[in-house]
């Protein structure tokens, strides 16, 4: 295969630059790192949900609170399906690399005595979520992160590069990943080797027509892993965020849930508190919950508002500027005036099947961050856990590349198979064409795999995707991208015969014990087939309701 563009040896490469990204990089001491990113790279950031992150992070760093019991709540939070050797790591390794961040200059809002300001969220038991700037959480860690990374020689982040295949050394599911394949910013094809890649190429918010999340996330690295044969897991639990701004604007502006911690309500248009009724914790139930009975009012024809005139008042530029400002762009005066929210598409729980490590089941790939799924979040991510993950799991990720070195030398892999590259072309489609089939398909998975799922509706998702796949082959990676997770969580929710978390069914609509396990799957000539759990030896991934060894 011919690369125009150029090839490139590094000792690893990294495919994203969001907090698991960059946390790679700088925890890879002594290695040459090439950072790669979709978007273009600012001192502000190289894209992704990440630098959007209003919430917080969570890390039991309160005089009041441990990691014990931040692990409690992420259990909790998990329906039964959360490891708890992972999120035990997660849990006890979390306040270091917080600790740390602050030593790189990450600056979170402090209380009157000068100690760490700690906010609670929704099914957190104790006030353990760290803020910057009110509601700038996650600008502010990439900010820091970032800084670091561009003041290290031997990290290269390059921006604008798409990266479209995994390079293989084999046949798909049985070959090591000995690179990428990457189209530069003029459309050239180049090729990145190295001993180890990372994937941390976040979520895919864009596979639904209502999301919180930014443009780029149309599940890249879950896709490629997919058609290289990696094993997935857990992809029909997608997490709803239940106030995303019905303002009508794509992607829909996130309110946080850092509102409702402080007091904000949620109200329907006849003004009735209605979560009450719904859940014990009321506005702090999980977020499945709270986004379901929003979702039943407006289906119902009601319109349902967050009210935060009490709670935040006249305080409401200071506390959440980056909220109220968004309010503002709409329109919309917040100290005086109701929130109409919507539930949107907010996080996967799914993703590439890791370890402890973060290596997963390909020979010479890593995975960490959004794209992963390591078991911590289970079947619903607690809140502010997602920035945690990429903290500790990229940290760990770089660790375990220095201890195993990688591969033993740098492959010489420019025949190498590119997982996916024998597609069959299709028809070449306009840009304006391809826009319209990549708004049916996200129109598609919202109506009939969005919040509410059924065998008849999942059928017509996968139907619907059928009649879309001819125009898939030949046409950019974001529509061939987004149409490979959309097959991936369609067929996996049909799979769930029950509802769990953030997978609903209202056909089967209780947990059901005898899916109180966590499902692997593989790609396997274009359809989902169940597989071993991954590594089939670690207790890190095997289905369990009790405590594993560590």
């Amino acid at each position: 295969m011919n690369f125009p563009g150029g090839v490139f040896d590094s000792d690893i490469i990294v495919v994203g630059g969001g907090v698991a990204g960059l946390s790679v990089a700088l925890g890879a001491r002594g290695k040459k790192v090439t950072l790669l990113s979709k978007v273009p790279v600012t001192p502000q950031g190289a894209g992704g949900s990440s630098v959007w992150a209003q919430g917080g992070v969570a890390a039991a760093v309160g005089a009041d609170d441990s990691p014990a019991l931040h692990a409690e709540d992420t259990l909790a939070a998990g329906a039964g399906l959360s490891v708890p050797r992972v999120v035990r790591v997660l849990t006890e390794e979390g306040p270091e690399r917080v600790f740390e961040l602050i030593a790189l200059g990450a600056e979170f809002d402090r209380a009157d005595d000068g100690g760490l300001a700690l906010g609670r969220e929704a099914a957190h038991s104790k006030r353990r979520v760290l803020h910057a700037s009110g509601d700038a959480t996650g600008a502010e860690i990439v900010r820091s992160l970032m800084a670091a990374v561009q003041a290290t020689p031997r990290i290269g982040v390059v921006g604008s590069v798409e990266v479209v295949d995994l390079a293989l050394d084999g046949a798909p599911g049985a070959g090591d990943v000995r690179g990428v394949v990457g189209v530069s910013e003029t459309g050239e094809r180049q090729l990145y080797r190295a001993p180890a890649v990372v994937l941390a190429t976040g979520g895919l918010g864009h596979l639904y027509a209502h999301t919180t999340n930014p443009p780029e996330n149309t599940g890249d690295g879950l896709a490629i892993a997919a058609r290289a044969g990696a094993r997935l897991v857990d992809l029909e639990f997608v997490q709803f965020h239940p106030t995303a701004l019905a303002s009508g604007i794509d992607p829909m502006p996130l309110l946080t849930e850092a509102l409702r911690g402080e007091g904000a309500v949620l109200v329907d248009d006849r003004g009735d508190r209605f979560m009450v009724a719904e859940h014990e914790l009321a506005e702090l139930a999980p977020r499945d919950i709270v986004a379901r009975a929003i979702w039943r009012k407006k289906e119902g024809g009601q319109q349902v508002f967050l009210d935060a005139r009490e709670a935040v008042g006249e305080s409401f530029p200071q506390r959440f500027p980056t909220v109220f400002s968004l309010c503002q762009a709409q329109g919309l005066d917040p100290r005086r005036e109701l929130m109409p929210v919507s539930p949107a598409t907010h996080f996967h729980m799914g993703g590439i099947a890791t370890d402890i490590r973060g290596r997963t089941s390909l020979g010479g790939l890593w995975a960490c961050g959004e794209v992963a799924s390591t078991g911590a979040h289970g079947a619903n991510r607690l809140a502010s856990n997602s920035l945690l993950e990429g903290l500790v799991y990229g940290a760990r990720v770089a660790l375990d590349i220095d201890s195993c070195g990688g591969a033993a030398e740098l492959a010489d892999c420019e025949d190498s198979q590119c997982a996916g590259s024998a597609a069959t072309p299709g028809p070449t489609l306009a840009a304006e064409e391809e826009d319209a089939k990549i708004q049916e398909l996200r129109k598609l998975m919202w109506k009939e795999a969005g919040l509410v799922r059924s065998a008849a509706g999942l059928e017509r998702a996968n139907k619907g995707l059928k009649r879309l796949g001819w125009w898939v082959n030949s046409a950019s990676p974001r529509l061939r991208n987004l149409h490979t997770v959309a097959q991936l969580v369609s067929q996996a929710a049909s799979q769930r015969l029950e509802s769990r978390g953030g997978h609903f069914r209202s056909d089967f609509p209780f947990p059901d014990p005898a899916w109180k396990r966590r499902l692997f799957v593989a790609l396997e000539d274009g359809v989902l087939q169940e597989a071993p759990a991954w590594p089939e030896s670690s207790p890190a991934l095997a289905a369990t309701s009790g405590e594993a060894a560590r």
